[in-house]
């Protein structure tokens, strides 16, 4: 069963003349492997998954698979808010050979706690492959209590969380609480050092597309117990991280990404659009260092 630990990164999923752009996917894919990342997780929402149809989907994990070929795990983004429909596409998914997947608490219908055990349970019950809970509260309307992750936790296949709960106290809750081999990943870009400072596993963040290495050596130096060589290295990453979302993401991280060369087109697909003039003028001269 993979433990997750590092950086993983939540993919963007490139766009040119409105049709996905696997070339500049796969090139994303073997450029971040090889500055150090832990794992890759495609069809996220930094993904733009509720753009994409089924045949886009499928493709994405397969061209994910091969380009990646074994190096890291993948962890899959399976989400939305009725339960039939993700075990369906669980299923549907099956034939292709990722380690597992990331599942996002169930938005707008605001189901209960015993509606969000029962949901995971059924999941968990439809695959033998490892499951991440994505915890969102601010997005999905609806906070997973860690009283009931941690009942989750006791399924064998449910092996960690993608934890943005916004709420600190929460989250060092659940780490003081959390059983033996169940990974918290924070979501939360800003928390990275302070999650890993309270024995965190690592973090599955968007903002790790711009300056991988360093988001990857803090925490190696957390492990290594350099807390004061990873702070150095965060208090130059500081404040980047809420540049990248100022607007809509992955609107920053893909005009970054453009400027850069990294890929052929900053576009989004609508509802989302394109980063405004000045926050492109801020972007450009975060990632030229001046």
């Amino acid at each position: 069963m993979t433990t997750l630990s590092g950086v993983w990164l939540p993919i963007v999923t490139p766009f040119r003349d409105g049709e996905v752009d696997l070339a500049s996917y796969e090139r994303l894919i073997d450029h971040y492997i090889r500055l150090g990342i832990s794992g890759i997780f495609p069809l996220g929402t930094t993904g733009e998954s509720p753009t994409l149809d089924d045949d886009e989907g499928e493709a994405i994990v397969e061209r994910t698979i091969a380009a990646v070929a074994g190096r890291v795990p993948i962890f899959v983004g399976i989400g939305s808010n009725a339960t039939a429909k993700i075990v369906k596409q669980i299923r549907r998914l099956e034939r292709y050979a990722f380690a597992g997947s990331v599942s996002v608490c169930l938005y707008y219908n605001r189901p209960g706690q015993d509606g969000l055990r029962e949901h995971f349970t059924r999941i968990a019950e439809a695959t033998d492959r490892p499951i991440v809970i994505y915890n969102i509260p601010y997005r999905t309307a609806v906070n997973l209590t860690n009283d009931t992750l941690l009942e989750l936790a006791a399924l064998p296949n449910i092996v960690g969380v993608k934890d943005s709960c916004g709420s600190l106290p929460q989250s060092l809750d659940l780490l003081r609480r959390r059983p033996p081999g169940f990974s918290v990943m924070t979501g939360e870009d800003n928390f990275y050092y302070t999650m890993l400072a309270h024995c965190g596993d690592g973090g599955i963040l968007a903002s790790a597309h711009l300056r991988t290495a360093d988001f990857v050596a803090i925490h190696d130096r957390m492990r290594a117990n350099d807390h004061r060589g990873a702070r150095a290295i965060w208090s130059q990453l500081e404040p980047l991280v809420p540049l990248l979302f100022r607007e809509a993401n992955p609107m920053p991280i893909k005009y970054c990404l453009w400027r850069q060369g990294l890929i052929r087109s900053p576009e989004c697909r609508l509802p989302l659009t394109r980063v405004s003039s000045a926050l492109a003028a801020e972007l450009d001269r975060a990632i030229s260092g001046a």
